[in-house]
């Protein structure tokens, strides 16, 4: 069972498309374990509505920052906001920062077209 779908917003697009596509392939292989999977090794909260998909790969840290859109109860939908690579234990402030200020966009954008 699905538990949810992703959808990417032009930020991530961008940050995504600078990746070596091997790296690209482990993303979306990751992505999808985690729409089944529902695992927070893969996809967990860090703040109030921000939430992370965790990609290793590569001796890498991958982050995709997200945030749920659960306004049509058929369809859950998760947006991710951003990317970046992790080189320190803990998320800036400022990325969860970048990623809740999207995630505002796009819901006064989205109600504003209701």
């Amino acid at each position: 069972m699905k538990y949810f779908q992703t959808k990417f917003l032009e930020d991530a697009d961008k940050f995504i498309a600078t990746l070596a596509p091997k790296t690209i392939q482990k993303i979306f292989f990751n992505i999808n374990l985690a729409e089944y999977s529902n695992d927070p090794k893969l996809f967990k909260k860090l703040q109030n509505e921000i939430w992370e998909f965790r990609i290793r790969y590569d001796r890498q840290q991958i982050r995709l920052l997200a945030f749920w859109d659960k306004t049509k109860t058929e369809n859950t939908l998760v947006f991710a906001t951003h990317g970046f690579i992790k080189k320190v234990d803990k998320i800036s402030s400022k990325e969860i920062e970048r990623a809740e200020k999207i995630r505002i966009k796009y819901f006064e954008t989205k109600n504003k077209y209701k």
